[in-house]
């Protein structure tokens, strides 16, 4: 067979694959379809306030049924889906984000990247590519970032999800009109395990004594 035929097969070999594997991709990012389709149906039938604080994340923001109510005199929406990761809420962003113009973005995100695998880097480029995307459309707008907690379901990865927290402070550090919230050391005993209390049966998500943690330790930071 001539090389260039061999080198053209190769090229229709790597893009078939490329394109086989985006489409994999694809599906998978959209497996909250429904949950972002009724945000958006709930925003046509009661329009949300611009300039708004937006929570999104995963399933820590949006198991925090009664958010708003913690904070009173804030307008608050809550844009948390599923188990999502990092690059879900990326991809979401357009339509679940950026779109209210918010004067501030709370974002809980990585845990489930560091559960499912993923580097502490690879959490960090993904952090990167949302907070470049948020700062396109609303480039005034704060944005804040909650640590990740130290789940007891998930204590095998305490310690990247520790390099995860401190990688993403940093970057935090280097930005104007950010802030990094550290949820992760009021949620532990005097002897460096997490209290039992804030978590429910699952030892992953949280009670309402977590979620009362988190307030006292948000609030000073909300716009």
């Amino acid at each position: 067979m001539p090389l260039s035929r061999k080198i053209f097969l190769f090229l229709v070999f790597t893009l078939i694959s490329l394109s086989l594997r985006q489409g994999v991709f694809a599906q998978t990012l959209q497996k909250f379809e429904k949950e972002i389709i009724a945000f958006e149906q709930a925003d046509k039938a009661n329009p949300p306030k611009k300039r708004s604080i937006v929570f999104t994340g995963s399933s820590s923001i949006r198991l925090w049924n009664d958010l708003s109510a913690y904070f009173p005199g804030k307008t608050i929406l809550n844009r948390g889906f599923g188990g999502s990761q990092t690059d879900e809420v990326v991809y979401y962003a357009d339509r679940i984000v950026t779109p209210y113009k918010p004067k501030q973005v709370v974002i809980y995100s990585g845990d489930n990247d560091i559960a499912s695998g993923k580097s502490p880097e690879k959490v960090l480029a993904d952090f990167e590519t949302l907070f470049s995307k948020i700062r396109a459309t609303s480039p005034k707008a704060t944005v804040t970032y909650i640590s990740i907690k130290p789940s007891p379901s998930r204590k095998q990865h305490l310690p990247k999800i520790n390099q995860t927290n401190a990688l993403i402070k940093d970057f935090l550090a280097k930005e104007k009109r950010t802030a990094y919230v550290d949820v992760y050391n009021p949620m532990l005993l005097p002897n460096g395990k997490p209290k039992p209390e804030l978590f429910r049966a699952d030892s992953l998500h949280m009670t309402k004594a977590g979620y009362d943690i988190w307030a006292q330790v948000l609030k000073p930071y909300l716009k």
